[in-house]
């Protein structure tokens, strides 16, 4: 049964005022007036981007090592039909790669278009969305670390046309119960830096953020929101980003 996320937007200011917003911003969670980033027009669309000889495949064209699914198209990529796609296996720090597309047909405006997400360690969420001449709140356009930091720039290609992600993650740390480190990100939207080290601030939550909850390594989400984006060509480094385990 198709899901109505209409019902979702209006209510959105009310659950943001009795949310607890752990964002440290001076604008409030989805603020409208928030100031648009600026258009960047990146490279033309390109083949997909081979993987380096240390990548572990996620997806090429088989849903092996995946939960849920996917209808898979011609051209190898998949379409999200009855709910999110979520890896079997788990990672933590990581250089992450995803080609994704939104439909050619436009249909919807704001959030109703091309709406998707990747999620890393399943509660994460970096924004995707088609934002071609498409206006949202700003921190919850493409590329934005949801509900927290707008992309520096809008990067986007027209609908139809396939969009790069290079996400560089440094999952949070831990002491117990308590966060000691949070989360940082760095994300380049078709190969254009759109955020640079930014700090999570917890978990990624429509509304405001959700307090961190202490975790080990966490799979790899796809949020379908029943907007039929595309995905094709996606893989993973596994990091370890911890100062120790670098060369000195």
């Amino acid at each position: 049964m198709r899901r109505d996320y209409r019902w979702v937007l209006l209510l959105l200011p009310l659950t943001a005022a009795f949310a607890e917003d752990t964002t440290p911003t001076a604008w409030k969670v989805h603020a409208l007036d928030r100031p648009q980033p600026p258009v960047v027009t990146p490279a033309p669309e390109g083949a997909p981007v081979p993987p380096p000889s240390d990548a572990i495949i996620l997806f090429d064209g088989s849903l092996e090592g995946w939960t849920g699914t996917a209808a898979i198209g011609p051209d190898q990529a998949l379409t999200m039909t009855k709910g999110d796609l979520t890896t079997k296996r788990t990672f933590g720090d990581c250089h992450l790669h995803v080609e994704w597309s939104a439909p050619a047909e436009v249909k919807g405006e704001g959030q109703h278009r091309g709406n998707s997400g990747v999620f890393l360690m399943g509660r994460y969420e970096v924004q995707v969305l088609d934002c071609w001449k498409n206006t949202t709140y700003p921190d919850g356009q493409t590329a934005a670390i949801y509900g927290m930091h707008p992309p520096l720039v809008n990067a986007c290609r027209p609908p139809g046309q396939w969009q790069t992600y290079d996400i560089l993650w440094k999952a949070p740390r831990f002491q117990g119960e308590q966060v000691i480190s949070p989360a940082r990100v760095t994300v380049l939207h078709n190969g254009i830096p759109v955020q640079v080290d930014a700090e999570v601030y917890g978990e990624s939550s429509a509304g405001a953020a959700k307090p961190y909850r202490a975790h080990g390594d966490g799979p790899l989400r796809l949020q379908d929101h029943q907007c039929a984006v595309r995905y094709r060509n996606i893989w993973i480094r596994p990091l370890d980003l911890t100062p120790e385990s670098r060369p000195r």
